[in-house]
């Protein structure tokens, strides 16, 4: 797959330099003094300095949780985000929505956490019990069970 690239807003530098560079350990890319580029677990994710900015227009139910919109974020390995999560809890980040599995037993079965940076944008982390379900649907269940 290749990389995406996403640009996102930005009030200061210095917190997002912050957050993306020393939290979660993004490398720093190119930058001017408008913007940063990060190396967000191999894709590029474009820091552009955007003051007064509102990055919150709501929310949609999911599996008991109200998932911000709109959010961005990576699926990555199960592991990986177990390691991620307890890196996060250990530098005692206020999640949105702390580290959890959801629609457990069920198909899509994921770890997810949200968190948001701190100009507001909201980030998802998941990972799939069984990567082949990342785009699996309750008929693809029903459609095994009739195998």
């Amino acid at each position: 797959m290749d990389p995406f690239h996403l640009a996102i807003p930005v009030d200061d530098l210095a917190a997002a330099r912050g957050f993306y560079g020393a939290l979660l350990c993004c490398p720093e890319g190119r930058s001017s003094e408008a913007w940063v580029d990060f190396d967000f677990f191999g894709h590029q994710l474009v820091a552009h300095l955007v003051p007064a900015t509102s990055t919150d227009a709501g929310a949609n139910p999911v599996d008991g949780h109200a998932v911000p919109v709109p959010h961005f974020g990576l699926v990555i390995s199960w592991d990986a985000w177990r390691d991620l999560a307890d890196h996060l809890e250990a530098h005692e980040l206020d999640f949105v929505i702390a580290p959890n599995v959801r629609f457990e037993g069920e198909v899509g079965e994921q770890a997810t956490m949200f968190l948001r940076d701190p100009a507001g944008n909201c980030l998802e982390f998941k990972a799939f019990r069984d990567p082949a379900q990342l785009f699996a649907t309750e008929e693809d269940a029903d459609q095994g069970d009739e195998a």
